[in-house]
């Protein structure tokens, strides 16, 4: 006859069991959930809940902790670590990492650079649908980072991103066409792809567009609309759309002329860097209370914010 358990070990083993069942096991974050965390800037919650995510495998986890790496959040600053992981989702297909490793690969600031292999990812982030990654592949092909131009290629990617809605391939995209790089001119295309881009916010888009339509190049003329766009980049801040909306006041040509108001515009886009030695001689005929007056509305001018197309 075989001896029995002894009922002190029986006991322990109940004890034990009773425990298992009521301590449950810790929680593993989710994708999902520490996405929340990162959207909360909660970044040191976020950093430690998805290292173990990233260190099993998990694709997306290895992505975001490439970015928390990268931007230094939840953990010190590290390009290297940040390559490190964005490599590894990129090879396992994430077209966010590999976007983000061939920003990487081209970033000055973070040692060594290799243009070809950054050339390389983004063509896999953007044969994958990326659209920032079809947006720099177009710049890289129209001459970016010392590359040699191809502006077929350069107008092919710069249109899949335009396509898909991407503001700052829409505006370069434009400025191919205007500047008949590749070789012929599409004035109706480059209107068309600026009124877009500027439709989303962008100054620089919206006095180029500006520019056409008051100029009726590849576009309708019409003055009042083409001077609403010069003042929506203006107040914006762009110095450029500033100093043609002065000499527009200045002038009467397409507005009403109002000497306080050019004065103004002239000021702020002399204060951004654009000088102009017309607009000089019309500042010397104001009177001290119209002068006074424009340097007012100067000083008083703030920006209206730009929206960030990165």
């Amino acid at each position: 006859m075989s001896r029995g358990v002894p009922a002190s070990m029986l006991r322990g083993l109940a004890v034990a069991l009773s425990l298992a069942v009521a301590v449950p096991a810790a929680h593993a974050a989710t994708v999902a959930e520490v996405t929340a965390l990162v959207e909360a800037k909660q970044y040191k919650e976020a950093f430690a809940a998805v290292k173990p995510l990233a260190d099993g495998g998990d694709v997306r986890a290895m992505t975001m902790l490439g970015n928390l790496y990268r931007n230094g959040q939840g953990t010190e600053q590290s390009s290297d670590e940040a390559r490190k992981w964005f490599a590894k989702a990129a090879e396992a297909g994430d077209a966010e990492a590999q976007f983000n490793y061939a920003m990487l690969l081209i970033d000055e600031t973070t040692g060594t650079t290799d243009p070809a292999a950054s050339a390389e990812w983004l063509a896999k982030a953007a044969g994958n649908g990326n659209t920032k990654a079809q947006y720099n592949l177009g710049l890289i092909y129209s001459g970016a980072y010392g590359a040699d131009p191809d502006w077929p290629k350069a107008i092919e990617w710069f249109g899949k991103a335009a396509a898909a809605g991407n503001p700052n391939a829409q505006y370069n995209l434009g400025l191919v066409y205007l500047d008949g790089k590749g070789g012929v001119r599409y004035p109706v295309a480059a209107a068309e792809w600026f009124s877009k881009a500027a439709l989303k916010g962008m100054p620089e888009a919206a006095l180029e567009y500006g520019v056409m339509v008051l100029r009726g190049e590849g576009v309708e003329q019409n003055m009042d609309i083409g001077a609403r766009w010069l003042r929506f980049a203006a107040e914006h801040g762009h110095p450029v759309a500033q100093n043609r909306l002065a000499r527009m006041y200045a002038a009467g040509v397409g507005v009403k002329a109002d000497p306080v108001e050019g004065a103004m515009w002239n000021l702020l886009a002399e204060k951004g860097g654009r000088s102009d030695s017309t607009l000089d001689e019309f500042m010397a005929t104001l009177t001290k209370e119209q002068r006074k007056d424009a340097e007012k509305r100067a000083a008083d001018f703030v920006a209206k914010p730009v929206p960030d197309f990165d």
